[in-house]
C-alpha cells in the first residue's frame, strides 16, 4: 500500500512539475506575442529605389472605422478600401529630398474615386517631387477620369495596349423619392429657409428644380474648367484639348478602328503604349533588381512610417507646432468613430489644442458635407475658445466644406480652398415624414385625447396640425438667423449680405473666395504656412492631432489587428468570407447603394426627436 501511494504521489509531483512548466511556456509564449507586437520594425529602404504610389479604394482625408475592421477586410482579400491622403503626400514630400529614392511611380488601377481637391493635394506633392529633377512615371491597364488626373502629373504615361482613357466631365443627378414615398403612404413634411437649400428636394421632387438647376450647372462649370486647366497644364496640351477629346470620342473612336490606346496616345495622352512587363523592365534600369528579379521598391505606405519614425525621433519638444485637426464626414451629435464628426469628440480635440503650449496655431481641415446644427454650434464654440486663447485658426477645405461644414469654418481667421471645393450652401432644415396614409391603407388607424395640441405630433403616425408647424418654423428662423450671424461675424460683413449670397446656394471655391465666402485658394500645405505666419513663428512642426488612445487600447488593436493577420496567413481569405455567396450580388448591392444611402439619411434625419435642424448638403454626389 505505501509502495502504492509512493507511485501515486511521484505522478502527481510529475503532473504538477509539467503543470508549471506548461504554465510558464504559455507566459513565455504570451510574453513573447506581446513584445512582437509592440515591437514594429522599420521596413528598409533600398539604396536605389522606386517610391511606388499604389492608393487602393477611395482616396480620403481621414479613415473610417478602426485598424481592426481594416485587417478584416485585408484578411477578405477585399484590399484596402479606402487610403489615406496624407500618408501618400507625406511619403512623397519626403522623397523628394531623399537620395535613395531615385523614382516616383504612380500605379492607379486600383484607385476608386477621390474629389478634385484631394487630387490637388496629391499633385502638388508629386510635383514637388519632379521639381527636385526625379523622373515620375505612371502606369494604368486603363485611366478613369480621377485616375488620369493624378497621371498626367507625370513625366511619363504608359497605357496598356488594351487599355483606355475614359474622361467623362462632371455631373449631378440626384436620385428622387417622391414617387416611392407617395405609393408608400407617406408624407414627408420639409421646412427649409433658402431658396437653393436643394437637400430636401429628393423626398419632396422627381426631378430638378430650376434653383438647383442654375446652382449645379454653375458649380459644376467651375469644376469642369478647373479640370482641364490643370491637366492641359500638366500634359503641356492646348487648353481645349480635353473637351476636344471628350466631345469627338465616339466619332474618333470609330476611325481608329475603336482602339482606344490608339485614339488615346494619338491626342497625346499618354507618352507611349507598355504592358507591365515593359514598364518593370524599365524601371528596373533605373533603380536595378531586387533578389527576386523585381525592381527595387518601396510602397508609399512603408515609407511613410519611415517618415514619422524620423519625424518622431527629430522632434524637440520644445519646438512651436502647427496643430492640424481632420474634420471629415457628417456632423452628428456625440461621439463619434474617425470618418465621422461627433460634436463632442471633435471638440475635445480643439480643446486639446487650445491647451497644449507648444501648439502656436490650429488648421482645421474640413472635408463635410453638414449635419447636425447642434453638433456643428458646439464646435463653433470651442473654435472660438481657441480664438480667443490667443491662437490663430486657418481652414483648409476639401472636396466639401457645405451647410454645416461651412457653419464651424465661419470663424477661421482666414479660409483656404481648393477652386473646386463645394462650400456656402448657408440654409437649415427639418424633415418630419408621417406615415398615416400608408397605415391606413393597411388597416391601422390611431385615435385617442391629449392634454395640450401637441401631444400627439412629432410621431410617424400622426400628420402635424398648425401649431407644431409654427413651432418648427419659428425654430427654423431662428436656426437660420443663427447661421447667419455666425457667417456675418466671421466674415465681417452685414447680415443683408450674407442672407443675400446665403439662401442654401453651393458654390466652388474659385466663385466662393469672389464673393467673399473664402479668402485665398490653395493647398493644406499653404494654409498651414498661413497659420505659421499668423502665429509669428518661421521653424516648427505640423502635428496632426488625433483622437488619445490609451497604450492598452493601442495594444489590444494591434493583437487584434496581428491575430487576424496571422489566421488570414494560416488559413487563407476564406476564414473571414460569408458562408453565402450569390453571383451578381456585390453589383446590384452597388447599384442599390445610393438608394439605401439616401434613404438612411432620410430616417437620419427625421428619427432623432422633435427639436432637430440640420444644416447639410447633398452635393457630394458628383
Amino acid at each position: 500500500m505505501a509502495r502504492v501511494r509512493a507511485i501515486l504521489q511521484w505522478i502527481w509531483r510529475g503532473l504538477e512539475g509539467l503543470r508549471k512548466f506548461l504554465h510558464l511556456l504559455l507566459l513565455l509564449a504570451l510574453f513573447g506575442f506581446l513584445i512582437g507586437v509592440l515591437h514594429q520594425s522599420l521596413p528598409s529602404v533600398p539604396g536605389r529605389a522606386a517610391l511606388v504610389v499604389a492608393p487602393q479604394g477611395q482616396l480620403v482625408e481621414q479613415l473610417s472605422g478602426n485598424a481592426i475592421e481594416r485587417a478584416i477586410e485585408n484578411a477578405r482579400g477585399e484590399g484596402r478600401q479606402q487610403t489615406l491622403l496624407w500618408s501618400l503626400t507625406a511619403a512623397i514630400r519626403a522623397a523628394a529630398t531623399d537620395s535613395r529614392i531615385r523614382v516616383l511611380v504612380l500605379d492607379l488601377d486600383e484607385m476608386d474615386n477621390a474629389g478634385l481637391p484631394e487630387l490637388e493635394e496629391l499633385a502638388g506633392a508629386i510635383r514637388t517631387f519632379r521639381a527636385s529633377g526625379k523622373p515620375v512615371i505612371a502606369y494604368g491597364s486603363a485611366f478613369n477620369q480621377d485616375q488620369y488626373y493624378l497621371a498626367a502629373q507625370a513625366n511619363q504615361i504608359y497605357l496598356d495596349p488594351s487599355g483606355y482613357v475614359m474622361i467623362r466631365g462632371f455631373g449631378n443627378y440626384p436620385l428622387y423619392f417622391k414617387g416611392l414615398l407617395s405609393k408608400l403612404g407617406v408624407k414627408v413634411n420639409v421646412f427649409r429657409i433658402g431658396k437653393f437649400k436643394s437637400a430636401v428636394e429628393i423626398f419632396t421632387r422627381d426631378d430638378m428644380s430650376k434653383a438647383d438647376r442654375l446652382q449645379s450647372t454653375v458649380y459644376l462649370d467651375t469644376l469642369w474648367s478647373t479640370y482641364q486647366r490643370e491637366v492641359t497644364a500638366a500634359r503641356g496640351l492646348p487648353a481645349d484639348a480635353i473637351a476636344q477629346y471628350v466631345d469627338s470620342l465616339p466619332k474618333a473612336l470609330k476611325s481608329v478602328d475603336g482602339d482606344a490606346a490608339k485614339l488615346a496616345l494619338k491626342d497625346h495622352l499618354v507618352t507611349g503604349l507598355a504592358d507591365s512587363l515593359q514598364v518593370e523592365r524599365l524601371l528596373t534600369t533605373l533603380v536595378g533588381a531586387g533578389p527576386k528579379g523585381e525592381f527595387n521598391a518601396i510602397s508609399a505606405e512603408d515609407y511613410a512610417a519611415v517618415v514619422r519614425a524620423r519625424h518622431r525621433l527629430r522632434r524637440d519638444d520644445g519646438q512651436p507646432r502647427i496643430g492640424v485637426i481632420v474634420a471629415s464626414g457628417e456632423i452628428l451629435d456625440g461621439e463619434q468613430p474617425p470618418g465621422v464628426i461627433g460634436g463632442q469628440s471633435l471638440s475635445r480635440l480643439i480643446r486639446k489644442a487650445r491647451l497644449d503650449k507648444h501648439i502656436k496655431a490650429v488648421v482645421l481641415r474640413v472635408d463635410s458635407p453638414g449635419g447636425s446644427v447642434t453638433a456643428a454650434e458646439q464646435i463653433y464654440q470651442q473654435l472660438k475658445a481657441l480664438r480667443a486663447a490667443g491662437k490663430p485658426l486657418v481652414v483648409s477645405m476639401g472636396d466639401l466644406a457645405a451647410s454645416g461644414g461651412y457653419y464651424i469654418s465661419a470663424p477661421a481667421n482666414e479660409i483656404w480652398a481648393s477652386p473646386a471645393t463645394l462650400t456656402g450652401s448657408i440654409g437649415i432644415f427639418a424633415i418630419i415624414p408621417t406615415f398615416t396614409q400608408g397605415l391606413k391603407k393597411l388597416g391601422i388607424t390611431s385615435d385617442g385625447v391629449g392634454t395640450t395640441p401637441l401631444a400627439n405630433q412629432f410621431t410617424l403616425d400622426q400628420p402635424l396640425n398648425r401649431e407644431a408647424r409654427d413651432l418648427i418654423r419659428a425654430q427654423i428662423n431662428q436656426g437660420y438667423r443663427q447661421f447667419v450671424a455666425r457667417v456675418a461675424a466671421g466674415r465681417h460683413e452685414s447680415a443683408a449680405r450674407i442672407n443675400a449670397i446665403g439662401q442654401g446656394r453651393v458654390w466652388a471655391g474659385a466663385d466662393a473666395r469672389r464673393i467673399g465666402l473664402v479668402d485665398h485658394l490653395g493647398t493644406l500645405e499653404e494654409a498651414v504656412r498661413a497659420a505659421a505666419r499668423l502665429a509669428k513663428v518661421k521653424h516648427y512642426y505640423v502635428q496632426f492631432i488625433h483622437p488619445r488612445v490609451s497604450w492598452t487600447q493601442e495594444l489590444v488593436q494591434r493583437a487584434q489587428s496581428r491575430a487576424v493577420s496571422t489566421a488570414a496567413s494560416l488559413f487563407g481569405p476564406r476564414l473571414f468570407s460569408s458562408q453565402l455567396r450569390f453571383p451578381g450580388l456585390s453589383a446590384l448591392t452597388g447599384r442599390l447603394g445610393p438608394y439605401a444611402r439616401q434613404l438612411a439619411q432620410l430616417a437620419r434625419f427625421s428619427g432623432r426627436g422633435h427639436g432637430k435642424l440640420y444644416a447639410y448638403c447633398f452635393c457630394s454626389d458628383r
